[in-house]
Order: structure tokens, then C-alpha cells, then sequence
């Protein structure tokens, strides 16, 4: 049982309100909007290396942290909570944390995690109004035809009339009347996808639900620039963000590059490499983070956030939740360009790996993908 003991919540002050040149704003008590900049809780900097982040990105300070805007105009929150893979019966309490004690205000869950019930009672158990949190959430494959359905129960799960943000989770239609719900299989073992349905028509259901006011903003996951290719020729929206997995062994600048000239926003889940945490034990990473009197664990968030991505990191233990929010603001701060620069080169240098590769039967497109047995 974790102790619940209260932290301290950087994220809601902001120190000095300075506004000079090249920031915009408008004094202490009003966001603070400005272009091609580093940011963090306690001050703005310039960001000394312009091409680290796309120049037309538009971030606005808020008392939940940086937040991003997205191509609808949407605000999304540059720092949120990721709960896959939280064990049952942490989830509440772990939300409820974030959002009142540290100053999270994004949360990201999935219909396939199975715990949206939990999200919604740790965001309602926070006292926080719900207008005030980022929610997203995820598509499922075998729900490709049926989106709004889907959805249905996902708002019903989490006790909410809309959702800020809804992803299509993986580009892979699975069968619908398969043998299970999450992975169905066919009998040689191998997942069962539903090779007749186009994915177009999946995207043109996420317009759907966005038109009928159930959605705020819609995006993807787990998509290629060859899959996103496949549904932006006929789309009326284009997406607004891409979920990734993105961090310093799997950078993925080529997609990243593409999102920019795009517009969409490129968003990392597992920023500290998936279970166990692996990276924060990189030498290199470490070197930086003794070098600015950080934790390694801050350098990998605070490192997507410098660049314009919006970082996932999933915990459930509170003071692991806590400094992976005012840590990554930190480290945001203090990351100086050869910094950046350096992180950004570990996978050329022999560092790439990949921790999430679904053994789907389909060409995803990805770079450093398995290849298909």
C-alpha cells in the first residue's frame, strides 16, 4: 500500500511573470503564449537550438503545466498520466493523486486497458471539475466498424458525456466476431485481423463522432507515415496527434519530421522505455542528468518536452508520479541544445531499440519494426 503524502506542486506557480521579447503574454494572471521556445512551470527561456522543435508550434502556460496546441485549436496538456498496464485497484487512487496533489491534468487511458472505471472514479474522487482535465482515450481493433459504439461504452466507463481527445489505437483491424474480444486468433495461432475493412472507413467514423459532439479532437496511434497515407487522402479532419512509442532509443526523427509538415502532434508513451523503466539506467543519459543536478528519469521527459512532444510517463507509485510531472518541467528548463542534440543521437549510435512490437500479421510501415514470420 502506498502512502498518499502530499508533494510539492510546482506546476501551479509561476514564478517572476516576465514578459519581454519574443514571449507573448499578457501579465501574472493570463496565459502565457509563445512560439519555438523551452518552457516550464517557473519560467520561460529561449530555446537556443530553434530547429529542435517545429517554430510554428504554439504553447500557452497554464496552471496544469505547458500546454501544446493542436490543429483544432485544442490545448492539450504537454505533460499527462499513462495507465496502461497499472495494475487493477491502483488506478484511482494513483489519478486521483496526479490531478489534485501534483497538478496533472491530462490523463490517457484506453478502452483496452480495462480500467476506464477506475480512471473515471480517480478523476471524479480528485475534486477537480471535469472541464478542467484532458481525457483521452483509444479505439480498439476489434471495434474498427463499430467506432461509435465503442466510444458508447468507453464515456459510459469513465462517467463523462465527452472526451477530449479519441485515438484510433493501432492501424489494425481485428475481426469483430472473432474467438476474443481484445486478441482474437485464428487457428494457426496468428492474430486475426479483418483484412476487408479500409481503414479510410475507420477514420471516416472518428469524423463522425467528432461532428455528433462526443469528441473534442481526434487523432491516432501507432501510425506509420505509409498507414497515415492510407486515410489522409480522403479525410475531411486530419488527425492531431500520432501516439508513438518515442524516446531516446527510438526517436523516430523521419515520422516526427513528417507529423510537423503535417500538423499533427506527435505524443510518446513509454518516454522511460516501457516496463522496469531501462533507460534511466543509460549511461549517457545519466552523464546529462548529473551534469544539470537532475534525475535520469527527468532528462527522458523532460527531453520530449523540449521538443514538442507530449510525454506519457505511467506510474502508480506517488512520488515516481510526482517528480515524473515537476521533474520533467525541470529538466525542460535545464536541457541546453548539445543536451538535445547528443540524446537525439544515441539510437544512430547504436542504441535503437523498439520495447512495444505487437506480433501483428501486417506490414505496419515502421522503421526498426521486426520483420513478419
Amino acid at each position: 500500500m502506498h502512502r498518499w503524502h502530499k508533494h510539492i506542486r510546482i506546476a501551479t506557480r509561476r514564478a517572476g511573470h516576465r514578459d519581454g521579447p519574443g514571449r507573448g503574454g499578457n501579465g501574472p494572471l493570463g496565459p502565457l503564449v509563445f512560439r519555438g521556445s523551452a518552457y516550464n512551470a517557473h519560467a520561460i527561456v529561449d530555446l537556443p537550438h530553434q530547429s529542435l522543435i517545429d517554430p510554428n508550434l504554439e504553447v500557452v502556460m497554464s496552471a496544469g503545466g505547458p500546454r501544446i496546441k493542436l490543429n483544432n485549436g485544442t490545448e492539450i496538456p504537454a505533460i499527462g498520466l499513462g495507465t496502461w498496464q497499472s495494475k487493477p485497484g491502483e488506478v484511482a487512487e494513483a489519478v486521483a493523486y496526479a490531478i489534485k496533489e501534483v497538478g496533472y491534468r491530462h490523463i490517457d487511458c484506453a478502452w483496452a486497458y480495462g480500467n476506464e472505471k477506475e480512471v473515471g472514479e480517480g478523476i471524479r474522487a480528485s475534486g477537480i471539475p471535469r472541464s478542467d482535465i484532458f481525457i483521452t482515450s483509444k479505439l480498439w481493433g476489434t471495434w474498427h466498424s463499430r467506432v461509435e459504439e465503442c466510444l458508447d461504452q468507453t464515456l459510459a466507463n469513465l462517467g463523462t458525456d465527452y472526451l477530449d481527445l479519441y485515438l484510433v489505437h493501432w492501424p489494425v483491424p481485428l475481426n469483430p466476431k472473432g474467438n476474443h474480444p481484445l486478441f482474437p486468433l485464428l487457428p494457426n495461432g496468428k492474430r486475426d485481423v479483418d483484412h476487408s475493412w479500409d481503414l479510410k472507413d475507420t477514420w471516416k467514423q472518428m469524423e463522425a463522432v467528432l461532428k455528433n459532439g462526443k469528441v473534442k479532437t481526434i487523432g491516432v496511434s501507432n501510425f506509420s507515415e505509409a498507414k497515415l497515407e492510407e486515410i489522409l487522402p480522403t479525410a475531411e479532419i486530419i488527425p492531431a496527434v500520432d501516439q508513438l512509442e518515442l524516446h531516446v532509443y527510438n526517436p523516430q526523427h523521419k515520422l516526427i519530421t513528417y507529423l510537423k509538415s503535417k500538423g499533427i502532434v506527435p505524443q510518446a508513451y513509454s518516454p522511460l522505455g516501457s516496463t522496469n523503466s531501462p533507460l534511466i539506467a543509460d549511461e549517457e543519459v545519466v552523464k546529462v542528468a548529473v551534469k544539470h543536478g537532475l534525475q535520469p528519469a527527468d532528462v527522458l521527459v523532460g527531453y520530449l518536452i523540449k521538443k514538442g512532444i507530449v510525454a506519457l510517463p505511467k506510474s502508480v507509485t506517488p512520488a515516481r508520479i510526482s517528480s515524473n510531472f515537476t521533474g520533467a518541467l525541470a529538466a525542460a528548463e535545464k536541457l541546453e541544445a548539445v543536451d538535445i542534440e547528443h540524446l537525439d543521437g544515441l539510437a544512430a549510435a547504436g542504441k535503437q531499440k523498439r520495447f512495444i512490437t505487437p506480433p501483428w500479421p501486417v506490414e505496419l510501415g515502421f522503421e526498426h519494426w521486426p520483420q513478419l514470420l
